[in-house]
């Protein structure tokens, strides 16, 4: 096959982006009426080491089956016969999770991934208008998860997953199905990694209510990984919500702080452009370690989670992540806990392992 260099790859990866984003223009354009969304569960991490990682990760590429779910373009033949379970337990009794798994599909070129994410918010009374309670009820989400990934040459992997989702509150329930648009470009060279991903393009089936049709969490990505030379070390930036210009929430109830002499300092307009384009950015890193990259420990900042869920009157870890991966035997073990609040914190673990493993002769 002919080599691509840097410049021809970028050429074509940007091609088929321009593609993409050309034949989706009119859902973009209504994806967001209202500004609210169904289903938001989606926009969950799949997976311990992706919460360590600030929640999001789009440019890295190995054997972890759960990667998928967040850019189907990663998914190739290194996740055959990969499983993966994880499980987050959230703030509130809320717990939310993902299983997939990987196989290969040689005789297609192929790689295809399966999983299913969920989402369990608890046990709650079930009452009448007066506060009589007759019993009680749970709620829940749900999607099931097919996807898969190919090579389109020696530095480009494009992949889709196809999602359908349900929703059920007491008697109240809601259908939909959303698919997620994945270009990954790596040089193994430079050690250098990029993507884009069109994640949860889709529509409600069935609404929640008669003639209410919400959207879903409908987002842009792009993200860069550097691996240093002489360092085992990766640092990410993904850019999210690209496809909203202001994500800052401007309170009108925030009262402006004064200077020594009583004038009143108002916040001015390059300071909320800065905070505004870092809101759209997640920061994080991942040491390597060991000869089989057997250890390894994760960190990351997500500056919006941080702006929109501080306190201004105390300090906390909010935004920031933490985490580790370590392999056992046959087994991969992660954790990973990211700070919101200074109400708490989320806590994830995960197990992952490949089944060709168990098949190897002793």
């Amino acid at each position: 096959a002919k080599p691509y260099g840097l410049k021809a790859s970028v050429i074509q990866m940007s091609k088929i982006i321009l593609l993409i984003t050309g034949l989706f223009i009119t859902q973009l354009a209504s994806a967001q009426l209202g500004g609210q969304s169904s289903f938001e569960f989606l926009s969950l991490p799949s997976s311990a080491r992706v919460s360590a990682l600030g929640g999001t990760l789009i440019t890295v590429h190995d054997d972890d089956v759960a990667l998928s779910l967040h850019n189907p373009a990663v998914t190739d033949s290194s996740m055959h016969n990969q499983l993966s379970f994880n499980h987050n337990f959230h703030l509130a009794g809320i717990s939310n999770g993902y299983f997939g798994y990987g196989r290969n599909l040689p005789w297609y070129g192929l790689t295809a991934h399966a999983g299913v994410q969920y989402v369990n918010y608890g046990d709650f009374n079930l009452t009448d208008e007066i506060g009589n309670v007759l019993g009680d009820f749970t709620a829940g989400e749900m999607a099931v998860i097919l996807g898969v990934g190919k090579q389109l040459n020696e530095r480009i992997r494009a992949g889709v997953n196809i999602k359908g989702i349900s929703a059920n509150y007491e008697s109240f329930g809601s259908t939909g199905v959303a698919t997620d648009l994945g270009l990954y470009y790596e040089n193994p060279i430079s050690r250098f990694s990029a993507a884009i991903v069109i994640r949860d393009l889709g529509v409600q089936l069935s609404s929640f209510t008669p003639d209410t049709r919400e959207s879903l969490p409908f987002d842009v990505q792009i993200g860069i990984s550097q691996r240093l030379k002489h360092l085992p070390f990766r640092f990410t930036i993904t850019g999210h919500n690209l496809h909203r210009g202001g994500v800052r929430f401007d309170d009108p109830r925030v009262v402006n702080t004064a200077d020594a002499f009583g004038n009143i300092m108002e916040e001015n307009r390059f300071t909320q452009g800065i905070d505004n384009i870092f809101r759209h950015l997640i920061f994080s890193g991942e040491f390597l370690l060991g000869r089989k990259e057997n250890l390894r420990l994760r960190f990351a900042y997500n500056h919006l989670r941080r702006q929109e869920l501080k306190v201004t009157q105390f300090r906390s870890l909010g935004g920031f992540s933490l985490g580790f991966g370590l392999k056992i035997s046959k087994f991969r073990i992660d954790y990973g806990v990211g700070y919101h609040h200074i109400a708490g914190a989320t806590n994830h673990i995960g197990i992952s392992t490949n089944l060709q493993e168990f098949r190897k002769k002793v």
